[in-house]
């Protein structure tokens, strides 16, 4: 729906609010290429210079990342998201390996004592699908549903503010396992999570942390 004002900056203003409500809806996905300058011009009815300055604010926020020849991407999906991921982009890999040991074994801990009946099922139905995308060989299928596994400890803690931290932390912690997997799926990066989710089932806190402190180790 094509947008006007006859104010500049404030018309600006509404160009923004329009990207980010496409991109933190998942309109538009992370790492994906949003419609090209024309397109949007074209599609909100507002000039060019309008649609370069709502892009370069969301670039700047963090939200998008501006590849020249070859297009606008979505980098995170919230602000803190897509700061969290500049901020982090050239952290050492012990240092990231040791701020998911902090938050998941914490996690882990807590979401054996509080997790629900419907939790531990859907621990169960994230596990699978995680065997079954690293069976199937494909890299990034693992990852993400590696990444979906982890968040749904997280999630079953019922942390709030843990589980709103782990969400704006998730672009980072899929970079670093991108990196440690590879393009490729290999034997030796492969750590097993079924202990992690039959100690969080049995409600044995101590058990799950351990387990996710061991999974952190051999992720890394």
């Amino acid at each position: 729906m094509p947008l006007s004002s006859p104010e500049r900056s404030r018309l600006a203003d509404q160009v923004i609010a329009q990207l980010r409500a496409q991109i933190t809806s998942g309109e538009w996905p992370v790492g994906s290429r949003i419609p090209t300058e024309p397109e949007l011009v074209e599609q909100l009815g507002v000039a060019r210079n309008t649609i370069r300055e709502a892009v370069r604010a969301l670039a700047h926020a963090g939200l998008l990342d501006i590849r020249q020849g070859s297009g606008t991407y979505v980098r995170a999906t919230s602000e803190l998201a897509g700061m969290m991921r500049l901020r982090f982009a050239g952290a050492e890999r012990d240092a990231v390996a040791e701020l998911r040991l902090v938050l998941e074994a914490s996690a882990a801990r807590f979401a054996a004592a509080r997790r629900t009946e419907r939790e531990a099922r859907q621990l169960r139905t994230a596990l699978e699908r995680r065997e079954r995308a690293w069976e199937s060989g494909d890299a990034e299928l693992f990852v993400a549903t590696d990444a979906a596994l982890h968040h749904a400890v997280v999630a079953a803690a019922h942390n709030a503010p843990l589980e709103q931290m782990y969400a704006d932390l998730g672009e980072v912690l899929r970079d670093y396992l991108r990196r440690e997997t590879g393009p490729e799926l290999r034997e030796e990066h492969y750590a097993d999570h079924a202990s992690l989710i039959d100690a969080i089932v049995a409600g044995d806190g101590e058990a799950a942390a351990r387990a996710a402190a061991t999974a952190m180790r051999m992720d890394a």
